[in-house]
C-alpha cells in the first residue's frame, strides 16, 4: 500500500484513515489476492477464449459498431482507467443518455440485452484484472461524475483495486429495474442506490480476506447461474 501521507488529498481524512489502517495491517493479505487474481484470470481466460471468440462474432454481426466497449471508471487511489466490455448498446450510446441504464433503456440492443441478463458482457473485463486496474472481487468501479459525488468515507473503497464482482453487485443485478421506474436516473442512483451500495462496498475493506473473496466468487457463479 501507498504511504499515507502520499495518497491523494481526498482520501487523507480520519474517515478513510481507519479504513486504511485495516488494510495497512493485511498487507501480506492483499499480495497473495493479487496472485490469486492472476491465476484465476489467466485459468478464466483459457476456459473462456472460445466463447469470448463467439461473442465478438455475434456482436460485430448484429449491429454497427465496435466489438468492445471502453469507458472511463476509477479504481485504486482515484486512477482512471478504460473498463472493457463487450458492447451491449448502439454505438455513440453514452452521448444519447445517462451514464448507467435502465432496464427498458432504448440504447441496448437485442443482443445486448442477452448478455446484460446472464453478466456476459463482463468478461473481457479478464484482462482488466490482468493488467493490474482490477480484482475479480471489489467494489464496482464507479465513472469519475459519480466518484466527484463521493462522501468522505467513499473514498475508502478506493483503497482497493476496483472489483468484477461485489455483494453489492449481487443483491442489486436488478439495479436497472430500479432505475427505470424513475425519471432522474442519474439522481435516483447518486441519492439512493449508491449509498446503500456503498455500506456493502465499506464493510467488505473491514473485513476483507482471502477467504471471503473466494466465497463471494462462488455466490456469484450461483447467482449467474440462477
Amino acid at each position: 500500500m501507498k504511504a499515507y501521507n502520499k495518497l491523494p488529498p481526498s482520501f487523507r481524512c480520519a474517515e478513510v484513515k481507519k479504513y486504511y489502517e485495516i488494510l495497512r495491517q493485511k498487507s501480506a493479505m492483499l499480495f497473495f489476492k493479487r496472485v490469486l487474481d492472476l491465476l484465476l484470470a489467466v485459468l478464466l481466460l483459457i476456459i473462456l477464449l472460445i466463447p469470448i471468440a463467439v461473442i465478438s462474432v455475434v456482436v460485430k454481426c448484429t449491429s454497427s459498431g465496435p466489438v468492445f466497449f471502453r469507458q472511463e471508471r476509477v479504481t485504486t487511489y482515484g486512477k482512471h482507467f478504460k473498463i472493457l466490455k463487450f458492447r451491449t448498446m448502439v454505438q455513440n450510446a453514452e452521448s444519447m443518455g445517462a451514464a448507467v441504464t435502465t432496464d427498458n433503456d432504448s440504447r441496448v440492443t437485442k443482443v445486448g440485452r442477452v448478455l446484460r441478463k446472464y453478466r456476459l458482457d463482463e468478461l473481457p473485463q479478464i484482462f482488466n484484472v490482468l493488467s493490474g486496474n482490477m480484482t475479480i472481487v471489489g467494489a464496482r468501479p464507479e465513472v469519475p461524475q459519480y466518484v466527484e459525488r463521493y462522501e468522505k468515507e467513499y473514498y475508502a473503497t478506493l483503497l482497493m483495486p476496483a472489483g468484477i464482482t461485489s455483494l453489492a453487485s449481487i443483491l442489486y443485478k436488478d439495479e436497472e429495474k430500479l432505475l427505470g421506474q424513475s425519471d432522474d436516473t442519474d439522481k435516483v442512483y447518486i441519492e439512493q442506490i449508491l449509498p446503500e451500495k456503498m455500506k456493502y462496498n465499506l464493510q467488505y475493506v473491514k473485513d476483507f480476506s482471502c477467504l471471503t473473496d473466494l466465497k463471494l466468487m462462488v455466490r456469484t457463479v450461483v447467482e449467474m447461474i440462477r
